[in-house]
């Protein structure tokens, strides 16, 4: 992926790939408000729409000071039903994609892929392999099926796929929901999987401003972090079912975003370079439902209901072994890598030099009964009552589960 990105610097610059996302995007979300509403059917999950956006302009389209390029978009019907079921309305998408220049984020992990974000916080545009544009693709139906049932989820909102085709170059793009506010300092992240193999964070990673820690860094650094019953039980329930529909889809290797920002520290402001600093609200009034972390948690009575007020910023409270109070940010992340043979290949290998139980890599199945067991006992912890003293919570039984 590297290699394609230097290739398109030889022929355009990011400002040019910016605009392009933005030119393409705006065109074909405009042009779909045409179509009439209807239901989705089966064939719409494999609608490949395709314009082509000469830079003197045509008949269709507007001139434009990038290279010419050609723009793909993917089940547009498919993804205007998914927008729609978040109240994301074709005006607020294309003001929060369009109106101002992206923002390019440095790169969190080792995929080589481009993250990009609105400028109000909503979304994140990422690109994607082509390899995970086209499983993607293949899970629409049953991703369809799953946001029907259960809008509140952990699990990364998709609402658009996109391709941009520029000098024999082809750039795959995903649009998702933001996980982390730009606008509240976010004091440790963490890319947990559950694993104990080479789950830490290398020595280059940690000399970063904002490293991303993994699994054996938050043993270290924590003691787990508490919530009221209602809320760790809420939060579990929906860390359960999600890696029950990950599982179905044979999906595995994914990671938990977490991020803590320390109450007691100091006022909310921005933690990234380009990351705003300001008074700890949003840039705008937030406009997509069940997109912060308390909305997308399940649960009755009280944890239910969407503590997004400007002190929290939707994120979880909680509080620390030592009674800090905390605000809590996560998501699932990275779900686009099946169990194929290369992984099965990797897994047997790794077997047998290295405790077969312990590496990153394993059938959906252990992969989500892992994970489970790790954020239920190590990550997340009930807060015990005022007579006992801070304890483990009961660890995460598939089979009681199920």
């Amino acid at each position: 992926l590297f290699d394609i990105f230097r290739t398109i610097e030889a022929t355009t610059t990011s400002s040019a790939l910016k605009g392009a996302i933005q030119l393409g995007i705006g065109y074909t979300v405009g042009n779909l408000t045409s179509k009439p509403d209807r239901d989705v059917l089966m064939q719409d999950f494999y609608v490949v729409e395709s314009v082509f956006l000469p830079s003197e302009g045509s008949n269709l389209t507007p001139a434009h000071h990038y290279p010419d390029f050609r723009f793909k978009t993917y089940a547009p019907l498919a993804f205007r039903y998914f927008r729609e079921l978040f109240g994301i309305k074709p005006d607020d998408y294309l003001y929060s994609i369009c109106n101002e220049p992206l923002i390019e984020l440095s790169n969190p992990g080792a995929s080589g892929s481009l993250f990009y974000l609105t400028s109000d916080d909503e979304f994140i545009i990422k690109t994607v392999q082509h390899k995970e544009a086209e499983f993607l693709q293949k899970l629409l139906p049953g991703y369809y099926m799953n946001l029907n049932q259960n809008p509140r989820t952990l699990l990364p909102k998709f609402y658009g796929l996109y391709c941009i085709q520029s000098g024999g170059v082809n750039i795959r793009l995903v649009v998702m929901n933001n996980v982390l506010p730009r606008s509240v300092k976010m004091n440790y992240k963490y890319d947990l999987k559950g694993s104990t193999y080479k789950r830490r964070a290398s020595r280059k990673e940690r000399e970063k401003a904002c490293p991303v820690f993994k699994d054996l860094d938050f043993q270290d650094m924590h003691e787990g972090l508490y919530f009221d019953a209602d809320t760790y039980n809420a939060l579990m329930k929906t860390l359960q079912r999600d890696c029950l529909v990950l599982e179905s889809f044979k999906i595995m290797d994914y990671s938990l975003l977490l991020a803590v920002h320390v109450l007691d520290q100091s006022p909310k402001e921005g933690g990234e370079p380009g990351q705003a600093v300001g008074d700890g609200k949003r840039p705008v009034a937030q406009r997509v439902l069940y997109s912060t972390a308390m909305e997308s948690i399940q649960g009755d009575g009280k944890a239910a209901e969407a503590h997004t007020t400007d002190d929290t910023m939707g994120g979880i409270p909680a509080k620390s072994h030592k009674e800090e109070k905390l605000l809590i940010f996560l998501g699932i992340i990275d779900i686009l890598q099946s169990y194929r043979f290369i992984k099965k290949l990797e897994h047997s290998w790794k077997a047998l030099v290295y405790d077969g139980d312990s590496v990153s890599v394993h059938r959906p199945g252990f992969y989500a009964n892992r994970f489970l067991k790790f954020m239920s006992t190590s990550v997340f912890r009930k807060t015990p009552s005022k007579s006992a003293g801070f304890c483990s919570s009961v660890p995460y039984d598939r089979d009681t589960f199920m």
